[in-house]
C-alpha cells in the first residue's frame, strides 16, 4: 500500500489551512489514498478551533502587536500557538480500511504512529486514557493544557495536540509537536486574562521534543522519524510528492477564505460542511 507524503515546509497560517483543506477535499472527492503532510508556520500564528469564541480565548491585540497571524481551523478543539514546532496532517477517505469510522479510534492509530517515531528519539510517549489532566477552567482556551483521550503524554505532560474534522466519508486530522516551548509567549497569546498560576500550570502540562532528548534535534530529523513511525505501525510505503494541479488551484481559492477576517473573527454555530 502506497501513501503520499509531503515533506516539511513552512507557510503562513492561511496557506497552511488552505493546503490542508485542499488535500482533504481532493482526497475524499477523488477517493485517493491517504496523504501525510509535515509543515511549520512562518510567521508565528495562533489557530483556533472551528467553534471557539476568539474574543474570549485569544489575546487578539497582543497577536496583532507582535505580527502573529490568527486563523480559524475547520477542525474543532482548542487554540494553539504555532511557532517552534512540527505540525502534521493526515487526510483519508472512508475507503481506507486502516482507520475506524470514529474520532477516538483514528486518534489512537495516528498517536501510535507518532509515538513509534518519537521512540526513535528515545522519547517514551503514552496514550492519554482520560480526557483531561488538569482542571479545564484553569487554562481552558489552550489546546496543550488539556489532552483528549488517545493523545500523547510524556510523564503526564502533553507532547502532541491534535484536532480532527470528519465529513463526506473521510477525515482530516492535524496536530502539533512542539520542538521547544515558551509558556510566557504562548500564554501571552492564548490567555487574555492570564495569571502566574495559569502560566505555571501550562508549563507543567506541556512537553517539548528538545526538552526530552539528550541532544538538540531539528524538524527534518523529527519528520524523518515520524515517517518511519507511520510505516512501521501501518505497514505502508510513503512516496514523497507535491500538491497536484487541482490541489494548487483549490489552495489559491481557499486562501481567500482563511485570510478573510469575517471567517476568522466570527464565531461558528453550525457544523462546517464540505461541498462535493
Amino acid at each position: 500500500m502506497v501513501w503520499r507524503v509531503l515533506d516539511f515546509q513552512r507557510y503562513n497560517a492561511f496557506e497552511n489551512m488552505a493546503i490542508d483543506e485542499a488535500i482533504f477535499r481532493e482526497t475524499i472527492n477523488q477517493k485517493k489514498p491517504p496523504t501525510i503532510r509535515f509543515y511549520g508556520w512562518q510567521p508565528a500564528a495562533v489557530s483556533i478551533g472551528y467553534f471557539q469564541d476568539i474574543e474570549k480565548e485569544v489575546n487578539i491585540e497582543k497577536c496583532r502587536a507582535n505580527g502573529v497571524d490568527i486563523v480559524r481551523r475547520i477542525s474543532g478543539g482548542k487554540a494553539v500557538a504555532h511557532c517552534d514546532e512540527v505540525t502534521y496532517s493526515v487526510a483519508a477517505c472512508d475507503a481506507e480500511e486502516l482507520f475506524p469510522a470514529d474520532i477516538l479510534g483514528t486518534y489512537k492509530i495516528i498517536s501510535q504512529c507518532i509515538a513509534r517515531g518519537l521512540a526513535y528519539l528515545g522519547i517514551q510517549a503514552a496514550l492519554a486514557e482520560t480526557g483531561r489532566n488538569l482542571d479545564e477552567a484553569d487554562c481552558k482556551s489552550c489546546c496543550f493544557s488539556v489532552p483528549s483521550r488517545n493523545e500523547l503524554l510524556v510523564s503526564k505532560r502533553k507532547i502532541c495536540g491534535s484536532a480532527q474534522f470528519r465529513a463526506n466519508s473521510g477525515f482530516l486530522q492535524h496536530g502539533s509537536l512542539l520542538m521547544n516551548f515558551d509558556p510566557l509567549k504562548s500564554g501571552a497569546y492564548l490567555l487574555p486574562g492570564r495569571t502566574s498560576v495559569q502560566l505555571q500550570k501550562l508549563k507543567e502540562s506541556v512537553a517539548a521534543i528538545n526538552e526530552e532528548v539528550a541532544r538538540t534535534v531539528d524538524e527534518m530529523e523529527v519528520c524523518a522519524l515520524l515517517k518511519k513511525g507511520f510505516t512501521d505501525v501501518l505497514n505502508v510505503r510513503l512516496e514523497e510528492d507535491t500538491l497536484t494541479t487541482a490541489e494548487e488551484d483549490l489552495r489559491k481559492e481557499l486562501i481567500k477564505k482563511y485570510s478573510d477576517a469575517r471567517w476568522n473573527m466570527s464565531r461558528k454555530r453550525e457544523p462546517f460542511k464540505i461541498d462535493n
